[in-house]
């Protein structure tokens, strides 16, 4: 995040900087707190915020310096390579309208020890 962005202004931005593409509405779906731990010492801490949209304006780029953009349908994404915890948060957006909360609390080699997640009913 930018200083002085929300977290909305900031997945806009985000976005169109990676891709070329504006988002139109996008909705937060989820709110995750992510821990890196060795032994019982925490080492790194984050927080990662989850929008899905399903409208954008603009046209896409070439190229992206994040690294090489794949396009999938959406039936497609939970066969892709990914984090363990990625896993629940993709099954949570692709299938729920709910907001969702979790924490995720991983090794310093990024295997999932332990993770909650709390659905919003609202």
């Amino acid at each position: 995040m930018e200083q002085g962005e929300t977290i909305k202004e900031s997945v806009v931005r985000e976005y169109w900087e990676e891709t070329g593409l504006e988002l139109v509405d996008p909705k937060l779906m989820g709110a995750f707190t992510f821990l890196i731990k060795e032994q019982d010492e925490l080492i790194q801490e984050w927080m990662m915020f989850t929008f899905m949209c399903h409208h954008t304006e603009g046209s896409l780029v070439e190229e992206c310096d994040e690294g090489e953009l794949e396009w999938v349908h959406m039936n497609e994404v939970l066969t892709k390579p990914m984090a363990e915890g990625d896993r629940h948060i993709y099954s949570h957006v692709l299938t729920d309208k709910h907001m969702m909360y979790g924490k995720f609390t991983y090794t310093s080699d990024y295997q999932l020890i332990d993770y909650s997640l709390d659905r919003a009913n609202s």
